[in-house]
Parts: structure tokens; C-alpha cells; sequence
């Protein structure tokens, strides 16, 4: 049996380009050491940070303590999705059909495109040339399948037909987290690659040499992913543009869609419709087109790559995509440059009449389960469909849901996001914050905490000293239900306090105690000390 060689494919590759883009929306000076950081690490780097001794995974305060004049920006996606639309815009003037693998990487076939320009180094010259013209620096990569082009992209390597293997052979096997184009599978290779440490492979051949029927009894479907990529066996075409259509959805916006804030309504609806037919036959797409055609009859397509042998694209990743694209569009005349007067586009694009969404290179990947007892109901359907209406009607921060993040006080750690957004915290749950409550958390916390009367046996009140010990046992407690009630309850058990105190330095610095008791009805009840006075701040089931 003949096996068919890889397809040639080119990748056009913008380093730090995260960093880049908040630069560019912060203006911040092209000489300025910046970073990128998403609340805890730094995620991206510029090249004069790094020169500065700035490393990508340092925590924001090492880095400013090895370079204090680091202009530190926060992580945002969508930016990074935005600015690169007159990117993949200039690299389209030189060959049709560019797929976006992940912001500042592109992919595109270079078998026929190199012909067209007479060689593959001629093409990758009109590349550079292209991105040049849009305000930034890349580097072209050629290669037999996706991986290697990437690899080779990093390299700034053209690599002869059958070479790839021979290239990636030596590479360490910790480049495999390049390769990647979806968050999810970005953050599983990590432990990926120190399992396979720990066994001894350290480089890409190693691991290419393996039977793949080992790699897969063995890693499951991300080692045979792994294996894959190592191998310069990751042929996965990257034409985009095909006749048939696989798995479609579409709509036609009326009224049409001009603003920013409704493009978050348009995309959840869309992405739920695809997924919802995806599910349905038991399929995940491996390319997502997302095509919208304007007022003034213009079509304006682009194509986004996704992991299919690894899970494919949920919901929030859809809308994600989507919704980045869309504000791509429709705000590319905002982003602190003209893009459309050196690109040949429309610097205000006219308003979106018509979205469809295209799944192709679906494959099955099996059916998600739905619920223990059945699909979900027609009432959470029709809230969905409320929610929508509402977002579409005043704008996606109309409906907000409450996400977790870090913190010590219960209030501090819910964070309302857009609903249906996938929206990182502005704190992360895995700090150690010192005195917040330990687990479990409280089921219901009070809008507005009640008063509480906590007394001893001997009926004195009970306070926390100065050494944060209780001046006496809890015996009994009288708390001020709504509508005037007073209730008085025994005290079975207590636990605590736990003291509280937030930027201390500060001149009226936060300073309380927690404690838990249980009462004698069986109830548990969070209470909090703060000058001088007891509330009921949550409960627990």
C-alpha cells in the first residue's frame, strides 16, 4: 500500500504577536519593553523585554522587579483577533484561501501558491513583504504537513520536500505546545510533555520512533496527536475554500448588524445552532468558515483551524471565534490605523445583512451526552432564547452571569461576565489567598447582611481580641429576620475566627473575622465582625 506524502503548507507566523496588538491599541512605543499578562503570568513578551532578561511564565511582580520600566498589558483575545484582521487581509493579496490556526499564526497551501510565484522562496518573500506593509514582522515556514510548516515557521526555514522528519527530529519535545491551536489542548500538553520526560523521550524523534499503536494504548488521542506532529505525518489539507458544503447554518440579519454590542447575540445563536447539528450526527468539525456578506453586496470570508482528533469546538469557543471575527469586521477602522487605505478595503465597513457558518472537515467524533434524565427542557430553551432577545436589544453586558475567581471576602470572589462569554477572571482561584474561608463555600450568600446579637452562657456579648480569640463562647444569638422579626437561637457548634484584613497598609484598612455556628434548628450560618458588630453574611445548606 502507497502512502500519499504530506501536503506542502506555508505558515506565515507574527512573533509575540499578543504583545504586539496591545502595544499597538495601548500605543505604546515600539522601544518600550511590554508584556502581555493574564492576571497572574506573563503570557507573551516583547523583544526588547526579553533583552531585558523579561521571560514568558514569570509572575508580574518578578518581571517588574528585573525590569521596572515593563509596561505590563492585560491578556485579551478578541484584541488580539481584531487587530489581526489587516494581517490576514495583506497575506490574502498574495494567495487565496488563508486559514487563521490561532492570532499571529497563519496557514495556507503552498504547493499551487508557490508555482503561481515561481518558486516557494518567491512566495515566501511576497509574504513578508505583505505583512510588512500592515506594520509588522514575520516569518514564513514551508513544509510537508501542518507542524513542521509551523516548527519550520519558528525558524524561519523553507524546508525541502521529504525533510521534515530529519528536521523535527532533534527539536525538544516541548515544541509540541506550538503546534497546538486550541486553548484546551495548549494546556494539556505541558503535563503531556513531562510524562514523557519522565519516560525518557526528550525530543521529537524520539518519540516519532515509537509504534503508533503503543503511543495510543499508551497516551490516548493527544499522544497520537503528538505522534503525529513528531512524525511530519500532520497532513491535514489546509484548502479552504471548497464547492460542497458540510454542516451549514445561516441567517439573515434584519435589522442590519452595525454595532459591536450586537454581534455578542448573533454569534451565541449561530454557534449553538451549528453545535446543536454537529451533535446530532455525532461529528466534530476540523475548519470553521465564517462567511457575512454587508449591505453593499461585499462577501467577507475567513476560515479558523481547529484540533478535530482532540475534542473540536465547543459552544464558547464557536461564539468566541465568531463574535471576535464579527468585531474584526465591523471595527477594523478603529484600531489606531487605516488599514483599508493601504489594503484596498472599506475603512467603515457597511452594516452585516447576512451570517452563515460553515463546519467542514467533519468527522465523527461521537455524540455528547446530555442530561442523566433527558434533553434539556423546553423552559431552559425558552430562556435561552429570552436571554438572547435581550442581549441582542440592549447590548451583550445586559445579562450577566457570576463566575468564580480569587479572593478572600465571599463578595469578592463572584465576577459577573457578559452571559454566554467565556470571560477569564480578573483574579485567580489557584492563589493562595491567606485568611479567605476554607471549603465548603456557603450556599447562599445575603444581599445585604442582617444583624446579629451573639452572647455567652453568662450573657456577656462576645467579641475577638486583639490575639483574634473569642471573648467567650457562643451560646445563644439574636438575628433580625426581614420585616422586623427577631429570632433567638442556641448555638450547638461553632468554628473560628478567621481573621480578614485586605491592604493593611492602607489608613482604614478592611479589617474583620468570620466565624461558622451551627444553631439549634439545624442551621449553618457564616457571621462576620466588622467594627465592632456581628451580621449574618451567608448560609449554608
Amino acid at each position: 500500500m502507497t502512502v500519499s506524502s504530506p501536503e506542502r503548507v506555508a505558515a506565515v507566523w507574527v512573533p509575540d504577536w499578543p504583545v504586539l496588538a496591545a502595544m499597538t491599541l495601548a500605543e505604546v512605543p515600539a522601544d518600550r519593553p511590554a508584556a502581555v499578562h493574564d492576571g497572574r503570568r506573563l503570557t507573551a513578551v516583547s523583544a526588547v523585554a526579553r533583552a531585558q532578561g523579561v521571560r514568558r511564565g514569570m509572575r508580574r511582580r518578578h518581571a517588574q522587579e528585573t525590569c521596572p520600566e515593563v509596561v505590563l498589558l492585560a491578556a485579551d483575545p478578541g484584541r488580539d483577533v481584531r487587530l489581526l484582521e489587516p494581517v490576514v487581509e495583506a497575506v490574502e493579496g498574495v494567495v487565496a484561501g488563508v486559514e487563521v490556526a490561532r492570532p499571529g499564526l497563519l496557514l495556507l497551501p503552498a504547493a499551487g501558491a508557490g508555482r503561481y510565484h515561481g518558486s516557494e522562496e518567491a512566495l515566501a518573500e511576497q509574504l513578508v513583504e505583505a505583512v510588512a506593509r500592515a506594520g509588522y514582522e514575520a516569518q514564513v515556514g514551508v513544509a510537508d504537513g501542518v507542524g513542521a510548516a509551523v516548527l519550520a515557521a519558528r525558524a524561519a526555514r523553507l524546508l525541502p520536500v521529504g525533510t521534515a522528519a530529519t528536521f523535527l527530529a532533534p527539536l525538544a519535545i516541548g515544541e509540541l505546545v506550538h503546534v497546538a491551536t486550541e486553548e484546551e489542548v495548549v494546556a494539556r500538553i505541558p503535563g503531556l510533555v513531562d510524562l514523557l520526560g519522565r519516560l525518557g523521550l526528550r525530543t521529537l524523534g524520539d518519540l516519532a520512533r515509537l509504534p503508533r499503536e503503543d503511543v495510543l494504548a499508551r497516551f490516548g488521542e493527544l499522544g497520537v496527536w503528538a505522534h503525529r506532529v513528531a512524525s511530519g505525518r500532520d497532513d491535514r489539507p489546509t484548502a479552504v475554500r471548497r464547492p460542497e458544503e458540510d454542516v451549514v447554518v445561516e441567517e439573515d440579519l434584519d435589522p442590519p448588524v452595525e454595532r459591536l454590542e450586537a454581534t455578542a447575540f448573533v454569534a451565541r445563536r449561530l454557534a449553538e445552532a451549528l453545535h446543536t447539528r454537529l451533535v446530532e450526527r455525532g461529528a466534530g468539525c476540523g475548519r470553521l468558515e465564517i462567511v457575512a456578506r454587508t449591505e453593499a453586496g461585499q462577501d467577507l470570508v475567513r476560515a479558523w483551524r481547529t484540533d478535530t482528533a482532540l475534542g473540536g469546538l465547543s459552544v464558547g469557543r464557536i461564539t468566541d471565534r465568531v463574535r471576535w471575527q464579527l468585531e474584526g469586521w465591523l471595527g477594523r477602522g478603529t484600531t489606531g490605523r487605516a488599514p483599508g487605505s493601504s489594503l484596498g478595503l472599506d475603512p467603515e465597513p457597511a452594516g452585516l445583512v447576512h451570517l452563515s457558518l460553515r463546519a467542514e472537515e467533519v468527522v465523527p467524533v461521537g455524540a455528547e451526552q446530555g442530561r442523566l434524565w433527558g434533553d434539556p427542557s423546553g423552559a431552559d430553551r425558552r430562556a435561552q432564547r429570552a436571554l438572547h432577545r435581550v442581549q441582542g436589544l440592549l447590548g451583550a453586558d445586559a445579562v450577566l452571569a457570576a463566575v468564580v475567581q480569587g479572593g478572600r471576602d465571599l463578595r469578592d470572589q463572584v465576577h459577573l461576565v457578559p452571559w454566554g462569554e467565556d470571560v477569564p477572571p480578573a483574579r485567580t482561584t489557584t492563589a493562595p489567598w491567606p485568611g479567605r474561608l476554607p471549603p465548603p463555600a456557603p450556599a447562599t450568600v445575603l444581599t445585604e447582611p442582617a444583624d446579629v446579637d451573639v452572647r455567652a452562657s453568662d450573657g456577656a456579648r462576645v467579641g475577638v481580641s486583639a490575639r483574634l480569640e473569642l471573648s467567650g463562647e457562643p451560646a445563644t444569638l439574636t438575628l433580625d429576620e426581614p420585616g422586623g422579626t427577631v429570632v433567638r437561637r442556641g448555638v450547638l457548634a461553632w468554628a473560628g475566627p478567621w481573621p480578614v484584613v485586605q491592604r493593611w497598609w492602607v489608613p482604614g484598612a478592611d479589617r474583620a473575622a468570620y466565624l461558622q455556628v451551627l444553631t439549634d434548628d439545624g442551621a449553618g450560618l457564616l457571621l462576620c465582625l466588622r467594627d465592632g458588630r456581628w451580621r449574618l453574611e451567608a448560609r449554608y445548606d
